[in-house]
């Protein structure tokens, strides 16, 4: 079946590192553009980075810029999340995300991933 499933995620302290993985089972994975979304409580869920299936274009929100990396292993059909740095205010649920018309907002979000807790602590 198509789905994306998630891995990773925990707890790490402030200026920790923490990377989240996600395996896509998706016919014709290479129309999609795949990438994180978080969602921390009270808040919208919003696009936290990107990436074509080349690897060759990606995305972040200026938030994470110089402290996240997103990356795909075309080979396991994988994409991964590495967060370095991390803050109090990266503490959200983060969500594996692929959509056939890009990706950056979730509206436009064909599958999800079922969600990974990272908690940050000050």
């Amino acid at each position: 079946q198509e789905q994306l499933v998630e891995s990773g995620g925990g707890l790490v302290q402030t200026g920790g590192s923490m990377r989240v993985s996600c395996s896509a089972s998706l016919r014709d994975i290479s129309a999609y553009a795949l990438g994180w979304f978080r969602q921390a409580p009270g808040k919208e869920r919003a696009i936290v980075a990107a990436i074509n299936w080349s690897g060759d274009n990606t995305y972040y929100t200026d938030s994470v810029k110089g402290r996240f990396t997103i990356s795909i292993d075309n080979a396991k059909n994988t994409i991964y999340l590495q967060m370095n740095s991390l803050k109090p205010e990266d503490t959200a649920v983060y969500y594996c995300a692929a959509s056939r018309r890009g990706l950056y907002f979730a509206y436009d979000v064909n599958y999800w991933g079922q969600g990974t807790q990272v908690t940050v602590s000050s």
